[in-house]
């Protein structure tokens, strides 16, 4: 799989550059509370195989709460595209 981005058409920029401004702060956002979440299910794995249960239960919790943080912001961004799309 490659990390390759969608080409961003400019027929679609009729929202004031503000609202831009604020979409693209939405989506990087988004993206570093999923990859925290990603380092701590990664810990978690680490600690499970060390057999240290305790500590992958601690970044377990770490890790839903990073994806709660993005799930709200990604709600955030559907409503701003269900308005504006």
């Amino acid at each position: 799989m490659t990390n390759t981005a969608t080409p961003i058409r400019k027929e679609h920029s009729n929202a004031p550059i503000a609202e831009n401004h604020k979409g693209i702060e939405n989506h990087k956002q988004t993206a570093k509370h999923l990859e925290e979440a990603a380092k701590h299910h990664l810990d978690a794995a680490k600690h499970h195989e060390a057999g240290n249960h305790e500590k992958a239960s601690a970044s377990t919790i770490k890790a839903h709460g990073q994806n709660c943080l993005a799930n709200e912001l990604q709600r955030e961004d559907a409503k701003h595209h269900a308005i504006h799309g």
